[in-house]
């Protein structure tokens, strides 16, 4: 955990995060919380990150993510560098047999 990250209204956010129950509830709140551009973009954060554990190649995720170069190569320094954060999502919604879907719908 990134100690200068850490404050009391982060701590906030996520005890609240941690409080839904529901995929619909996920959408209200996020809707509420984050603006369409953001949310979409945290998606797409979170499918580079799946598609780069999969050992996709940079052109394939770019087409299938639309995702810049840039943004691959940050997601790509977080999975090498990071906290293992995307890793124990992967591996809980593995468990659970949830998958990347397949289009951007």
């Amino acid at each position: 955990m990134n100690k200068k990250l850490q404050d009391k209204n982060i701590d906030f956010l996520f005890n609240a995060v941690l409080e839904l129950k529901s995929l619909e509830e996920c959408y209200d709140f996020f809707e509420d919380v984050c603006t369409i551009l953001e949310l979409k973009s945290i998606a797409q954060r979170l499918k580079v990150a799946k598609l780069l554990t999969e050992k996709r190649v940079y052109n394939y995720i770019v087409e299938k993510t639309g995702a810049s170069t840039a943004t691959i190569s940050r997601v790509n320094r977080t999975l090498n560098y990071g906290n293992d954060g995307y890793k124990v999502i992967f591996e809980r919604l593995a468990e659970k047999g949830v998958g990347l879907p397949d289009s951007d719908e």
